[in-house]
């Protein structure tokens, strides 16, 4: 199959993000999705799809913003489906400022987390696979958010906090400790 131009530079950082975290498992699926269902950046593609989501730090970079989400009831970081949009970067700058309506937002353009999670059946839509991207999309001097529908809550909150907290989901933990290592 010949990837399109977004693809196969997604295909080139699922590899490196491989090689830099050799022990997270789910980097091999990401790949296998990505080169056998070029559809998978639709929501049509039921049982399986992409999603990029953004780790929204503030300007300080010891803080991060975070969601309660309305559908899962749960503090997850902000974002959403792709949507037909191959570029999940630019996916994740999008759903943070229509989640947070912070502007002057700016991604760096590598994934920072893979996260492959199941999410459980609502409504017509059946149990389904996400392949969430995450990436780093830091805050400008504004960090006065406005909730959207989407949300239940946002809060900015410690990444120290959350790195050390039993009750964060896994994931939150495991980006907080990668933040923390950043150097």
């Amino acid at each position: 199959m010949v990837l399109g131009h977004h693809m196969s530079v997604l295909l080139a950082q699922f590899q490196h993000y491989g090689r830099q975290w050799p022990g997270e498992q789910d980097t091999r699926h990401f790949v296998e999705l990505l080169t056998t269902r070029p559809h998978a950046f639709e929501r049509g593609c039921l049982d399986a799809h992409f999603t990029g989501s953004a780790w929204l730090v503030s300007a300080d970079g010891e803080r991060v913003l975070l969601t309660h989400h309305r559908k899962l009831g749960r503090w997850l970081q902000l974002g959403g489906h792709a949507d037909g949009d191959t570029d999940l970067a630019r996916v994740a700058l999008r759903e943070a400022e229509e989640e947070s309506g912070l502007d002057d937002l700016s991604v760096l353009r590598e994934p920072f987390d893979l996260d492959r999670h199941r999410i459980p059946a609502r409504g017509d839509e059946p149990e389904h696979w996400h392949y969430d991207v995450r990436y780093v999309v830091r805050a400008g001097a504004n960090e006065q958010f406005v909730l959207s529908e989407e949300s239940n809550a946002l809060t900015w909150r410690s990444v120290g906090e959350i790195a050390d907290d039993p009750a964060s989901d896994a994931s939150l933990r495991r980006m907080a400790r990668k933040w923390m290592l950043r150097g």
